[in-house]
């Protein structure tokens, strides 16, 4: 059993390094007690910038920051929220944000966009360098491909709500870290609670990740509904994947049809 678990590990992290070398990463900094620090993974937004690599959704990509501290944020009451509350509130609440280091190198802070009363959410991961730039989600190539998905199902995107875990963009496209997402993550389920979607759609490993507070990969969760505070939640693939893997377009356009079935059935 103990062999069979280190194999498992020592496949993860050639798995990781592997990745690393992909996206061009030329140093790597350990933190002592490495085996106590949750797993991270990619970041999949900024597809407009041409370095940017393709990433790998595979069942070794994990990204949960599933520490006790983060996990209390998304095990908070919300139905004890005011009664006033509301997407204008939680923007005000956020304000010109300094809550963590990414606000010394945003231009925006990007806080979603659409119809406050949308029936689908759509939620990724954090702002790319367009987003950063016009203060929007999902206005650069990933987001020009998004609106081609929302449009195959018969919508607009003013017909849904688009947002991400992360309000800002961090610096040379990384992923965003635990600190990060702890500090950010609540308002993005504020926002979910207002609007009480009837779907919420996580596009990718990091917004799927981080709502469902799981390790598993896209490829593994997606394709099938699942009951997320009296919504259905369902996991797809990001847009930048899609550029960079135009085969797995088969992949989410099913996913598109089991969303269109199910807001045709109500």
């Amino acid at each position: 059993m103990a062999e069979s678990r280190r194999s498992f590990y020592l496949q993860q992290l050639k798995s990781r390094l592997e990745f690393y070398q992909e996206i061009g990463l030329e140093g790597l900094f350990l933190k002592p007690h490495l085996s106590q620090e949750p797993p991270q993974t990619y970041s999949e937004e900024d597809v407009s910038q041409p370095e940017t690599k393709a990433v790998k959704e595979s069942p070794t990509n994990s990204y949960a920051a599933e520490s006790p501290q983060s996990l209390s944020l998304f095990e908070e009451d919300y139905s004890q929220m005011s009664t006033d509350e509301s997407l204008e509130k939680i923007r005000q609440d956020i304000g010109d944000c300094q809550r963590c280091k990414l606000c010394s190198t945003r231009t925006h802070i990007v806080f979603g966009s659409g119809n406050p009363e949308a029936r689908l959410v759509f939620v990724g991961e954090a702002p790319g360098a367009d987003e950063d730039a016009q203060g929007l989600p999902f206005v650069g190539r990933a987001g020009q491909l998004l609106t081609k998905i929302i449009e195959s199902i018969n919508l607009k995107r003013e017909d849904v709500y688009i947002c991400n875990v992360i309000k800002c963009r961090p610096p040379n496209n990384r992923f965003p870290e635990k600190d990060e997402i702890s500090t950010c993550s609540p308002f993005l389920l504020r926002q979910l609670e207002v609007i009480k979607p009837k779907i919420v759609c996580c596009l990718g490993a990091a917004a799927a990740q981080t709502i469902l507070k799981t390790k598993s990969s896209v490829g593994w969760i997606r394709g099938r509904f699942q009951d997320y505070r009296g919504a259905k939640l369902i996991v797809t693939y990001h847009p930048a994947y899609l550029l960079r893997n135009p085969e797995a377009k088969k992949d989410v356009w099913e996913d598109m049809k089991r969303i269109k079935a199910l807001l045709e059935s109500n």
